[in-house]
C-alpha cells in the first residue's frame, strides 16, 4: 500500500508540473487572453489605478509575460525530471532540491509580491502553485527519511 501511495504522490507531482507548462505557455503567448482577465484586472488596479495599459506599457508585460513564462516552463521541465529520475527513485538529494527550489521561489515571489502590493499574485498563483506542488512533497516525506 506504501509503495501505491508513493507512485500516486509521485505522479502528482510529475502531473502538476505538465499543468504548470501548460500555465507558462498560455502566459508567454497569450497573457492577454481570457485566461488572465481577472489577474490583468487586479494588476491594472495594482499599478494603473485601474487605468486601461498603454501600449507601451502592454508591451512591456507582454515581454515580460514572454519571460516569465519562459522561465515557469523551465522550472516545470525540471521538476518534472526529478520527478520521474531521482524523485521516483527515492534519492534523498531530488527531495531536497526540490523544497529548496520551490520554496526559493515562493518566498522571494511573494515577498516582492507583497512588497508592491500585487496581492493578487500571491494568491491568484504563488499559493496554488505552492499547494500542488509541496502537497506531494509533503505526503513522500516519510519515503525520504533516513532509515527507510
Amino acid at each position: 500500500m506504501a509503495k501505491d501511495s508513493f507512485h500516486f504522490w509521485q505522479k502528482f507531482l510529475t502531473y502538476a508540473n505538465v499543468m504548470t507548462i501548460g500555465v507558462g505557455a498560455l502566459l508567454a503567448f497569450a497573457g492577454n487572453s481570457i485566461f488572465f482577465d481577472l489577474y490583468n484586472g487586479y494588476s491594472k488596479e495594482v499599478f494603473l489605478d485601474g487605468q486601461e495599459f498603454s501600449p507601451e506599457v502592454l508591451n512591456l508585460k507582454n515581454w515580460l509575460c514572454g519571460i516569465i513564462g519562459a522561465t515557469i516552463i523551465g522550472f516545470a521541465v525540471l521538476m518534472i525530471m526529478i520527478s520521474e529520475n531521482a524523485f521516483k527513485n527515492k534519492e534523498p538529494w531530488a527531495y531536497k532540491t526540490m523544497w529548496i527550489g520551490l520554496l526559493a521561489w515562493f518566498l522571494i515571489d511573494s515577498g516582492i509580491s507583497m512588497y508592491y502590493g500585487a496581492i493578487h499574485n500571491v494568491v491568484m498563483i504563488n499559493l496554488v502553485a505552492l499547494f500542488l506542488i509541496a502537497l506531494p512533497l509533503v505526503m513522500t516525506r516519510k519515503h525520504f527519511l533516513a532509515g527507510n
